[in-house]
This record gives structure tokens, C-alpha cells and sequence, in this order.
């Protein structure tokens, strides 16, 4: 009788894998299990090796962004409901830096494609509701424009979470998607308002956030 997996044993691992890449150890199957209690072969068991454990670690990341936009609130402002999205993009990239670094190496295969497709569904959702609201001209393509915004969080993401620039530098967020909006359509003023009120829903966590 196969015997039964336990989660908190695969999150463990995944969980000192980044913490490694955080400290910049190597990470191989001995140094990975020391001080565990769990042996090497629980990387085979949990993973298949190595590199299933890094493509379970990209997967972990879009899994816990997709639990991070779901949990943006919507309003009855859609340009709004698309700022705050981008804000809870750059929050969990600050809240778990490590796995944010993994989740975007096309090396390793991803467990479940489709399921990291969403996390920019919901950005793509958000356009339509805008257009829908009158708020972009009726000709913007909403994959085109969620793309962008989705540049503009990843592009401040990385240079705070992973790069050399300081947190405030996030408040940029708020100019360059006020930017991106009013070309778009949106008028000025309504535009900077909704962006500065999503922009605000997502507190930014500690870089050593769960």
C-alpha cells in the first residue's frame, strides 16, 4: 500500500530551498535535507530529484500569487480593482522574494501551465471590466493592456524584491500606471484617484513575510 504524503514534509523542503537561494548556499540533496530530520530520498519521494523540486518551487510561486489576487476585493471602480491587482503582484513578490526569482526560470517546467496563465486572467478580466465601464476606448485590447500593467509591477517587483532600488521606489507605481490608464482613455483626475485607492489595498509586507 502506497503511504500517504505529508504536505508539511514538501513544503519544508521548498520553504529551506529558498531560504538557501535567499543565503546563496548551494543547493544539492545533502545540504538541502541537513538539519531537516528528513533524508535525501524525501526529495525523490516529494519531487522525483532536483529538478522537480525546482519546477514544484516556480509552481509554488504562481500558486501563491494566484491566492494573492484572489484575495484583492473588487469594487465598483474597475480601474481601481486593476491598480490594486498590480499592487498584490509587487506585495507577494516582497513576501517571498526567494520563490519570486524561480517562478520566472523557463529552465525547469511548470506543473500546471494553465493554472499560472490565470494570474494574468485576472489582470485581463479587470481591462474588460474598464472598457465595459467606459473607462478605456472601446479599441484597447485587453491582453495587450494587462500585459503592460503586469510589466509595470514585474519591472518594480524585481528591482525592489531582487534588485538594488529602496521600497519607496514603489510609490513610482502609481505614476506610471496613472500613465498607462489616461492613454488608454481613462480621464486624468478619476484615473489617478482609482489608481492611488488600489495602489493603497495592498500593503507591502516585510521582505521576510510569509
Amino acid at each position: 500500500m502506497a503511504r500517504t504524503k505529508d504536505p508539511a514534509i514538501r513544503s519544508l523542503l521548498i520553504e529551506r530551498a529558498a531560504m538557501m537561494l535567499r543565503t546563496r548556499e548551494p543547493v544539492t540533496l545533502r545540504s538541502l535535507v541537513t538539519g531537516t530530520g528528513v533524508s535525501t530520498m524525501a526529495v525523490y519521494t516529494y519531487f522525483g530529484g532536483m529538478d522537480g523540486l525546482w519546477t514544484a518551487m516556480r509552481q509554488e510561486g504562481f500558486k501563491r500569487l494566484a491566492a494573492r489576487l484572489d484575495a484583492v476585493p473588487l469594487s465598483t471602480d474597475p480601474v481601481r480593482d486593476l491598480a490594486a491587482l498590480g499592487a498584490a503582484y509587487v506585495s507577494n513578490a516582497l513576501a517571498a522574494p526567494d520563490l519570486y526569482r524561480i517562478m520566472f526560470d523557463a529552465g525547469f517546467e511548470l506543473e500546471d501551465a494553465k493554472a499560472a496563465d490565470e494570474t494574468l486572467h485576472c489582470l485581463v478580466n479587470a481591462v474588460e471590466r474598464a472598457k465595459t465601464a467606459g473607462r478605456f476606448h472601446a479599441d484597447i485590447d485587453p491582453l495587450t493592456l494587462a500585459t503592460q500593467s503586469w510589466v509595470i509591477g514585474h519591472g518594480l517587483a524585481s528591482l525592489v524584491a531582487t534588485g538594488p532600488l529602496p521600497h519607496p521606489v514603489l510609490t513610482q507605481g502609481v505614476h506610471m500606471l496613472t500613465a498607462l490608464f489616461t492613454s488608454s482613455g481613462d480621464a486624468a483626475d478619476s484615473c489617478r484617484r482609482s489608481v492611488e485607492l488600489g495602489w493603497q489595498t495592498s500593503p507591502v509586507p516585510p521582505k521576510d513575510g510569509p
